[in-house]
């Protein structure tokens, strides 16, 4: 049952894949604001510091501002980085309706580099089918971009 349409409850994003390159390198760009702006989105007032809030901008819709409102929730050098991702508004439909959710990235040392997974956690369904399927798709792609702006390629050129 891989159809958000037919999901209820809370859902969860995972991408869980191996890159050959150091968790150091891969942790870098996770917690730098100048390289997050790259795979992610520009964030405005981050810090990899817990209890740091920050928040990113999107496209505004309807009775949202586009406001993405985040709190780092767990800081673990090389090993796990974790944070708040709330944004929309109670008004809304499909997209930018309210939204309160998690993510967390937790970097393993493998044989060959590092395996990074990721874990968007919070999704009520199907009040948040819109968001969940959107970032179901692109999760994989940021992550991609991620791991590109680790390695020291700007993957807004490709």
């Amino acid at each position: 049952m891989n159809d958000p349409k037919l999901m209820t409850g809370m859902q969860e994003i995972v991408v869980d894949e191996v890159f050959p390159h150091a968790p150091e390198i891969i942790w870098k760009a996770l917690t730098s604001g100048e390289l997050m702006a790259r795979w992610v989105m520009k964030p405005t007032g981050f810090a990899p510091v817990e209890g740091t809030q920050f928040t990113f901008q999107t496209k505004p819709a309807g009775e949202w501002d586009g406001v993405i409102r985040c709190k780092v929730l767990e800081v673990i050098p090389n090993e796990r980085f974790a944070y708040e991702w709330k944004s929309g508004h109670g008004g809304n439909v499909g997209y930018g309706s309210l939204l309160n959710t998690v993510v967390t990235f937790t970097l393993t040392k493998v044989e060959g580099g590092t395996r990074l997974r990721l874990v968007h956690a919070g999704f009520e369904l199907p009040k948040n089918h819109t968001a969940f399927e959107s970032m179901s798709k692109g999760w994989p792609e940021v992550i991609h971009n991620l791991v590109a702006s680790a390695a020291g390629e700007d993957p807004s050129k490709n």
